[in-house]
């Protein structure tokens, strides 16, 4: 609840998504979408919006051990995720994307490793990158843990530890890190139908802050999703059921700050 519930899947323009499986263990995907792009400037105020269309092309394979996911764009970025269960305490994931810009096509492989009452992850990834976090119960209730990771290309590490709260009606979550990071989440379970949370991030290096708090509300045939952060902008996101396979959307977001409205209509067909 707190991912779908502080980031809604907003956008703006139209979105198509097809998908049509093949048979149990593979299937192909389609999604099309034309909108707007906003373009950084040196003005953070200012906005700037293109026009694109993009086409992507995906196809999947799934088991019981394994996954094999890959998306291809017509503008020339490619993706692919690769899991695989050694056994219900090892897996191993690797994620790659690939794009024409210099510098911005990227690896990582993970390792995870889950005991009883614990689980591990160790990450290794292009530009000399690596991590290592550990998470372990100390109570039903109360999970406490720890992280590093080493950026050899800037030269930077970092190290935070964490701490998580757990009941069947909230969950919530505390991080600091060395890299300047405080995080706090809250996700609280009003009914079978309504969540709600709340986080907060502040970064004492950047002097930067902020805040937010989203509802998840799910009804019979339909889902909708929202937010409003500390900077006044709202965002709701509606996932009605039309049919069976059939989903109509409908995204928007308000910054009356930056005068940035968006609006946006989808469809995703398929099973």
């Amino acid at each position: 609840p707190l991912v779908v519930s502080l980031k809604p899947e907003v956008f703006e323009g139209m979105r198509f998504d097809f998908t049509k499986p093949l048979n149990q263990k593979f299937y192909l995907s389609h999604s099309v979408y034309m909108g707007n792009v906003e373009v950084p400037t040196a003005n953070p105020s200012q906005l700037v919006k293109m026009p694109m269309s993009t086409y992507e092309f995906g196809a999947n394979v799934i088991d019981s051990r394994y996954m094999l996911i890959g998306r291809m764009l017509t503008d020339g970025r490619m993706s692919g995720r690769v899991k695989y269960d050694f056994n219900d305490a090892v897996s191993a994931k690797l994620n790659a994307q690939i794009t024409n810009e210099p510098g911005y096509s990227q690896a990582m492989f993970d390792l995870d490793f889950k005991g009883l009452d614990w689980n591990g992850q160790v990450k290794l990834g292009n530009n000399q990158f690596a991590g290592l976090n550990y998470l372990q119960s100390v109570t039903p209730a109360v999970s406490l843990g720890g992280e590093a990771f080493w950026l050899g290309s800037q030269r930077k590490s970092g190290v935070g530890l964490a701490a998580r709260y757990n009941t069947e009606k909230a969950i919530a979550t505390a991080q600091v890190a060395t890299t300047g990071l405080v995080s706090l989440t809250y996700v609280h379970k009003v009914s079978d139908k309504v969540a709600l949370a709340s986080d907060f991030t502040w970064n004492w290096n950047a002097r930067d802050t902020s805040a937010s708090v989203g509802f998840d509300y799910a009804l019979r045939q339909c889902r909708l999703r929202g937010k409003i952060d500390n900077n006044g902008v709202i965002s709701a996101f509606l996932e009605e059921r039309i049919n069976v396979g059939v989903n109509f959307l409908v995204s928007g977001e308000i910054d009356h700050t930056k005068r940035d409205y968006k609006f946006g209509v989808g469809m995703t067909v398929g099973e």
